[in-house]
């Protein structure tokens, strides 16, 4: 599968593949802040770019407890434009650390009432292969 790296930070890396039209955000380690941020926003612009609509969120090695002023961030900055530019379908490979899934039921429910379809792994491959493959 063909994949172009359009963004990568001290804790992610995000990856898109063009045929699939997926954009593929992998968070290590405890992202916060601007780096959490910056991360995020790099996958607006893809999305916007490139006209994709699925998103493969990879956060196995995801440590982090979403702060307050995060969380705030990405639901009223972050997730109405990426709904603005096209955002469909989101997979989720949930965190294995207990400290990185404290906020997914939430994460989850709201992303989803936003109208994106959305599914849970715990397996990243499976995760991928949903996406792939939902219409």
């Amino acid at each position: 599968m063909k994949k172009i790296t359009v963004f990568e930070n001290e804790c992610s890396t995000m990856v898109y593949y063009p045929d699939e039209k997926i954009v593929h955000n992998i968070f290590r380690g405890q992202p916060t802040g601007d780096i959490f941020r910056d991360a995020l926003n790099a996958g607006v612009e893809t999305m916007e770019k490139y006209g994709a609509t699925k998103w493969l969120s990879d956060d196995l090695e995801n440590k982090s407890v979403f702060s307050a002023e995060d969380d705030k961030w990405a639901r009223v900055d972050w997730l109405p434009r990426m709904v603005k530019v096209g955002w469909k379908t989101w997979a989720m490979a949930v965190p294995q650390q207990i400290e990185g899934r404290m906020n997914v039921k939430e994460i989850v429910e709201n992303i989803f009432s936003r109208g994106v379809r959305v599914m849970v792994f715990t397996n990243i491959d499976e995760a991928l292969e949903w996406l792939i493959n939902v219409k």
